[in-house]
């Protein structure tokens, strides 16, 4: 951390150390569960075009579970919130694991659903970190619990290797795995020290409606770019197990990509905020957009082991510095008692373009064409026009409000 940080920000910084510590250690089960969700849907499901359909339930879980997640945490603290995403999480990874043991697809998909929930809360993490830090130690804060995500980037791969063949029945060890994360993550949030938001006084109105919000030029752009890096991000790693044991490689390779993956997501968070400080928060998500671009590039070049490493890794970055600018940049355009509204209405936006590029991504990968070279294509053309979408809404918002934030 941060030595010249004010003596305000001691508390900010002790909440910091707990999210990053939930981010590394709960974190985990994400890369588990989108390395071998796929994988096994397709052993579960009658079609294969429906074999990411599990991780597309992840997603929808997490969207439709951030009004809600958000609305508990605006009246109960982050706590109560994150330990509903604990909860939420284990009983996903439960039912995962007798789906697998009784090969049912539909009980398969209420556990990803359930684990949805997890993801949501997750998401409330680096919001959390924010809410007791200083203006100037914000986008560090933030950066600093997704730089937590790196532990989780090298133990849940690991994980999956350890565990994918543990049982007779193939990846129900890893789900039980994940069970145990949660249970024993839970305890983290002990430690949190976040006060619950201030009521609103009588005669205020609480702050802006989700409409109004919507309305103001910044939070409309952070919205859609925060969309669009999570989405595309999400849209190609959901792909690329397929893509990589698809194109002749083995699951444990399959894991390694993701693994890279993970690493590039959380790595330059322990740079990106102090990037945002010093140049801006467009000047971090523009070189986002463009970095995702080029993932995408590389990806069109080839299909050899190196070129998903490559592509895969310029997807963890672009990712980064488009998620966590956008993540900046709405903090920044709200007040105190609108907080909450703002963060439920955004993941909700955001994680719904999510499920939409998940579902989209085994249709993509598997029904696109006659072979898994022609599938992996699809994924990376389709990346295009959101990317001019973003980029787009980030020019006009220099163009109307250069000064701003």
């Amino acid at each position: 951390m941060d030595a010249a940080l004010p003596h305000s920000d001691a508390r900010a910084r002790r909440n910091v150390a707990v999210l990053a510590l939930a981010q590394a250690l709960l974190g985990a089960q994400m890369p588990m569960i989108f390395t071998i969700g796929g994988l096994a849907g397709q052993s579960l499901a009658a079609n294969p075009c429906w074999a990411t359909l599990p991780i597309s339930l992840i997603v929808f879980g997490s969207m439709t579970s951030a009004p809600w997640m958000s609305a508990l945490m605006q009246r109960r603290g982050r706590r109560a919130g994150f330990f509903a995403g604990t909860a939420g999480g284990a009983a996903g990874a439960l039912i995962g694991a007798y789906a697998l043991s009784v090969a049912s697809f539909p009980l398969f998909l209420l556990g990803s659903y359930l684990t949805g929930i997890y993801m949501s809360a997750q998401g409330f993490y680096r919001f959390a970190a924010a809410d007791t830090a200083s203006a100037a130690f914000q986008p560090r804060a933030i950066s600093y619990v997704l730089a937590g995500g790196l532990v989780a980037a090298v133990l849940g791969p690991q994980m999956v290797k350890l565990t994918a063949d543990a049982a007779l029945v193939p990846f129900l060890g890893t789900y039980a795995a994940v069970f145990l994360i949660n249970l024993i993550g839970a305890g983290l949030f002990v430690f949190l020290e976040i006060p619950k938001p201030p009521a609103s006084a009588p005669g205020r109105d609480g702050g802006r409606t989700r409409m109004e919000l919507l309305q103001d030029p910044v939070i409309a752009v952070a919205v859609i770019c925060g969309m669009v890096s999570y989405a595309l991000m999400n849209l190609v790693m959901t792909s690329t197990p397929l893509a990589v044991v698809g194109c002749g490689f083995d699951q444990g390779m399959a894991a390694d990509v993701v693994s890279a993956h993970v690493l590039a997501m959380f790595a330059p968070s322990f740079f990106t905020g102090h990037l945002i400080a010093r140049f801006g928060v467009r000047p971090i998500m523009a070189t986002g957009l463009a970095i995702l671009a080029g993932a995408g590039a590389v990806a069109l070049m080839g299909v050899d082991v190196e070129h998903f490493f490559v592509a895969l890794i310029l997807l963890g970055i672009g990712w980064n510095f488009g998620f966590i600018g956008a993540t900046s940049m709405l903090a920044s355009a709200t007040r105190p008692e609108e907080k909450g509204r703002a963060q439920g209405m955004n993941d909700l936006i955001v994680f719904g373009g999510v499920t939409v590029a998940s579902l989209a991504s085994g249709g993509l990968m598997n029904c696109a064409g006659g072979s898994a070279v022609e599938g992996w294509t699809a994924v990376n053309l389709a990346m295009a026009p959101f990317l001019a979408l973003a980029g787009g809404a980030l020019i006009w918002l220099t163009l109307r409000a250069p000064k701003t934030v």
